[in-house]
């Protein structure tokens, strides 16, 4: 293998597991749901690919590499169907995303509690 394809699949590993750690970090930071979604499925098919594409560089021309970028195909159509399928199962059982104002009134609320002025 050439040095310039090592180089370029370890870049493109490096850069998925980026963008899978980055969407992990989303997920704890995110306030609902709904951006908690947004956020896992955009950059967990970016990451997902990314690091398949890498994979598929190590591999050569083969048949993994040919089945890795199956997987990447695959994932690109099953992922945003199945958060759409989730986000409407959450529509369906009355889940509300947070909105700015929601969590702009739940502060001053508490604020008014502990009897500080907002």
């Amino acid at each position: 293998m050439s040095m310039a394809i090592e180089l370029a699949s370890w870049a493109l590993i490096l850069l998925g597991s980026f963008f899978l750690l980055t969407g992990a970090i989303g997920l704890i930071r995110m306030p609902d749901v709904f951006t908690r979604m947004h956020a896992l499925s955009v950059i967990d098919t970016l990451g997902v690919g990314l690091l398949a594409l890498g994979m598929a560089l190590q591999a050569g021309f083969s048949l993994v590499a040919l089945k890795l970028l199956f997987l990447v195909a695959v994932y690109f159509f099953i992922g945003p169907v199945v958060t759409h399928a989730l986000a409407q199962a959450c529509l369906h059982e009355n889940i509300e995303p947070v909105l700015t104002e929601d969590r702009r009134q739940a502060r001053i609320t508490e604020l008014e509690r502990e009897g500080r002025p907002s």
